[in-house]
């Protein structure tokens, strides 16, 4: 039994608001249930986002008031039951576990009730404080589902709330059950007579005091949750043997039926549990939301979806508008017109010293090189490629291309999941690789930063590329077909390489409706700031390196040990700076290579094989420190070795390619 303290009077403070009756509320749920957008909508502004301790999964936290009581909000990452499979799942519940929360909402689809409601009753039995939100009514009623939530609240025996969280419907009555809150009664619901005997016999040698049931606790242990074992061994003791033998015992005697038996009980009791309570119309028609879902999924109409959008949103708006429209205004006459020359001329009058005032608005100055690259190149095209992945990402389309890509890339040893990373690496590598941790298992991982590293080019440039072989189509075609061949080559042999198992794949949908300008602008201005505060300050860095590499000669150096690499793929000598830009950032150098071509260093051929071999060039300083922190020392120089070599001889290839055929002229 959980024991609960008499709180003292309450002491407000000369606001109103009661601290001392302060409340913990943990979100919980599946991915794309709308916890996200709940979270927002009680805490608007006051948000601090961190890595949890001891992890790298970021956990978002916010507070707000609510009838003078201060509450802290937690939206805990995505989780399908209280046995963890993946780091987000295991750090949700050690949120449960570990820091007591006073509530705790569970968040879930209502178009998938009857799924979703294993994981309420798995966090009942475990005793702790449960609101159940119901969420996505609206898209629910569309399809014709009715739901009697008085019903379901009588059965469940906790507070269940219908809302729209993207609508704020519901959330007056969510914060009303936050704070009035009462845990004196919930429904107890049993499983099968061999079951609750298993159950009992394990709980009647437990004596110590837990956060959560022992029933719960005793489900865990026969589910082989070795982080339960460890809690339950520090907690009894010198009893833990015989407790661990018991277990021992069950999970010998149901080895090859307990995880089967147990799913099929629970599904019975959800399914008594919707009786009467959940109901779908059959007759009637689907939206166009439901429609494009249905289309976007299947591959003889879901290809051409994708290419539909790849075209309009990456090629046109970030390729065209972006690279082309957005950083001729802001590069060739904002910065070249305008602020290149006054800030020459301020630094001329102000700076006696030729050397020094080479560090701010020389060949490689932090205003003429850093700032520019940064504002007048890069910025446009990191926004639009933003906005372009707002777009998609509010509209639910990112879980359906999941599910398209699944069978190609179980190919390379990933799942559909991996799709998010990948599609997220278009925009910044860095921010990619830090999102391969949702994926399922360490292979899968390092497969998928092996692949970011290498063959995921960032928006800035991509952007910048696509701009430079905009005025060649054969040129783009060639790129393009080289960049997937050397993506699928070289993920089927690290399928075959990289150890460990094959991941499973499950995912959400969320309903695929029109996204919301408020939610665009806000994730777009999210992504940008981000951009801003991380990535300004490293093409400034690299601008005073590169300085400092110049008035050392260390430049000239490593240019002139790059020369025989440059010509052994057909590339001038000057074209070694570009690459040297891009290890400080892909961008950069890709910015490197665009002002090469508008002197006119390049021809067509040699555009296509510099593109090639730069966007396989090793990762950027940024992305680089992310894998060491994400992967380890080892698999970070193990993979940047073998990109810079896979880059070079991909370029030397190439280029004796399109020689030998002439296809580029």
């Amino acid at each position: 039994m959980l024991k609960f303290r008499k709180k003292p009077p309450c002491i407000p403070t000369p606001d109103g608001v009661c601290t001392c009756c302060s409340k913990k509320v943990a979100l919980v749920g599946n991915p794309n249930v709308g916890k996200s957008v709940l979270f927002n909508a009680l805490t608007g502004a006051y948000v601090t986002v961190s890595n949890y301790p001891g992890t790298s999964v970021e956990v978002a936290r916010g507070s707000v008031v609510i009838d003078n009581v201060s509450c802290q909000i937690i939206d805990t990452p995505g989780m399908y039951s209280l046995l963890p499979i993946t780091e987000e799942e295991r750090v949700a519940r050690e949120i449960l576990l570990h820091e007591a929360p006073d509530v705790v909402v569970h968040v879930l689809d209502a178009r998938n009730l009857e799924r979703m409601l294993a994981m309420t009753l798995q966090l009942i039995t475990a005793g702790l404080p449960v609101i159940l939100v119901v969420n996505i009514m609206d898209e629910a009623e569309r399809m014709g589902i009715s739901i009697d939530i008085p019903l379901l609240q009588e059965r469940l025996g906790i507070p269940v709330i219908g809302a729209s969280a993207a609508k704020k419907k519901g959330l007056a009555e969510l914060k009303k059950s936050i704070v009035g809150y009462n845990r004196t009664r919930c429904a107890v619901f049993y499983y099968g007579r061999r079951m609750e005997a298993d159950l009992m016999e394990s709980m009647a040698l437990m004596s110590g005091s837990y956060a959560i049931s022992k029933k719960a606790l005793a489900l865990l242990l026969l589910q082989r949750d070795e982080e339960v074992a460890r809690i339950v061994r520090d907690t009894e003791g010198a009893e833990y043997p015989a407790i661990e033998e018991k277990v021992r015992e069950k999970i010998f005697a149901r080895r090859d039926s307990f995880h089967l038996e147990l799913s099929m009980e629970r599904k019975a009791i959800v399914k008594g549990l919707i009786e009467g309570v959940f109901h779908a119309s059959s007759a009637r028609k689907p939206v166009l939301g439901e429609r494009l879902s249905r289309w976007a999924v299947r591959p003889l109409t879901g290809i051409p979806l994708l290419l539909v959008a790849l075209y309009f949103g990456l090629y046109q708006f970030v390729g065209k508008f972006g690279a082309g429209t957005l950083v001729d205004f802001l590069e060739g006459t904002v910065f070249e017109g305008y602020i290149s020359p006054w800030m020459v001329s301020l630094f001329t009058r102000i700076i006696p010293w030729d050397i020094l005032r080479e560090l701010f608005v020389g060949e490689y100055g932090m205003v003429t090189l850093g700032l520019r690259y940064a504002v007048g190149i890069i910025l446009p095209i990191v926004t639009t490629f933003f906005l372009f992945f707002s777009v998609l990402e509010d509209s639910g389309y990112f879980p359906r291309l999941a599910l398209l890509v699944d069978r190609l890339f179980k190919k390379i040893g990933l799942t559909g999941r991996a799709v998010i990373p990948m599609v997220l690496g278009f925009g910044c590598d860095t921010m990619a690789t830090m999102v391969t941790r949702t994926l399922e298992t360490v292979r899968e991982r390092i497969i998928a930063t092996l692949l970011l590293a290498l063959a995921i080019p960032c928006s800035a440039q991509l952007g910048v590329i696509l701009a430079l072989l905009s005025r060649f189509p054969g040129a783009i075609a060639v790129w393009s077909v080289f960049m997937i061949l050397v993506f699928l080559l070289i993920g089927v042999l690290a399928s075959r390489v990289v150890p460990g198992e094959s991941p499973m794949f499950y995912m959400e949908l969320p309903p695929m409706r029109l996204p919301q300008f408020s939610n665009v602008l806000t994730k777009t201005y999210s992504r940008v700031q981000w951009y801003l505060v991380e990535i300004l300050p490293l093409f400034i860095l690299a601008s005073f390196l590169l300085w400092l590499g110049k008035i050392t000669h260390f430049l000239q150096g490593v240019v002139l040990w790059m020369k025989p690499v440059m010509a052994a793929i057909g590339l001038p000598q000057e074209t070694a700076v570009a690459f040297i830009f891009g290890f400080f950032r892909r961008d950069y150098g890709a910015a490197g290579l665009y002002d090469l071509q508008t002197s006119g260093l390049l021809d067509v051929r040699q555009v296509t094989v510099a593109a090639v071999t730069l966007t396989l060039f090793v990762p950027c300083v940024a992305q680089f420190l992310i894998m060491l922190k994400e992967r380890g020392a080892k698999v970070a120089v193990s993979v940047a070795v073998f990109v810079s070599v896979v880059a070079f001889v991909s370029g030397y290839l190439l280029n004796e390619f399109l020689i030998l055929t002439g296809i580029l002229g």
